[in-house]
């Protein structure tokens, strides 16, 4: 666990929902590392000894341009939204593609197993709800915290999805300029995952979606665990590799 530090503004709801994710605030000092720190515009993961933070808000920036300006259309093509009513991103992350999702009216099961990145998400989504712009979308987001190899098996049983969305973290390039210092301290917290739990979870997906699975790839990425998807959505700087349901 990485530890959390907290501003005398921070809100006590704040801190309970940290608390709930298992953090509470350090009494230990620390000079080097990832930190959660919580104050009165919510949770945000910084590094010691660095400017720049990453904090989940849907209510401006990107997520507002996207929600007012139209955006998502690749993401929502790929999960079939005409057709579509339930979603599960088993990959939540920081939660864009959700609210993108939940934006054109999908109900989302987000799974997200990292407990830093779990409250991060809570934390926004809180936020979203409590702003009317934002809080119709927000509501159709359920979050759920645990791996998404056990998760998925009992979330379909209750309510098959329509889709299931994947988005591993994909390894950074080295060299690359769109990564954002921000961004990078998402990666270090999360780090990406082995290529066999990359194809268990791929096995799992397929297994919990009743008409298909969609894993984000970068435009020129490698297939997910080396299987070759049935079809693709094509962007400028990522993919969509659709995978059917795996037979019965």
């Amino acid at each position: 666990m990485i530890p959390l530090t907290a501003a005398a503004d921070a809100p006590a709801e704040t801190l309970a929902l940290a608390a709930h994710y298992g953090f509470t605030p350090s009494e230990n000092p620390f000079s080097d590392g990832l930190f959660l720190h919580a104050a009165a515009d919510g949770i945000s993961l910084c590094q010691a000894g660095a400017k720049g933070r990453v904090r989940v808000d849907f209510t401006t920036g990107t997520a507002q341009y996207r929600r007012t300006k139209g955006g998502g259309e690749l993401i929502a093509k790929a999960v079939g939204h005409t057709t579509a009513a339930h979603i599960i991103d088993a990959t939540g992350g920081l939660g864009r593609d959700a609210f993108v999702l939940a934006a054109h009216g999908l109900t989302v099961r987000v799974i997200e197993r990292h407990p830093a990145a779990a409250c991060l998400l809570a934390d926004g989504l809180a936020r979203a709800r409590a702003c009317p712009d934002t809080a119709p979308a927000a509501e159709r987001i359920t979050l759920h915290h645990g791996d998404a190899l056990a998760l998925l098996p009992a979330l379909a049983a209750a309510l098959p999805p329509d889709a299931v969305c994947l988005d591993p973290m994909y390894p950074e390039r080295q060299k690359s300029a769109a990564v954002k210092k921000e961004m990078a301290y998402f990666h270090q917290l999360i780090g990406h995952a082995p290529p066999d739990d990359e194809a268990a979870l791929l096995a799992a997906a397929r297994a919990a979606a009743k008409k298909r699975v969609a894993v984000k790839r970068p435009r020129l990425g490698a297939f997910l665990a080396g299987a070759k998807p049935a079809y693709q959505y094509e962007g400028k700087s990522t993919r969509f590799d659709i995978y059917l349901p795996a037979p019965a």
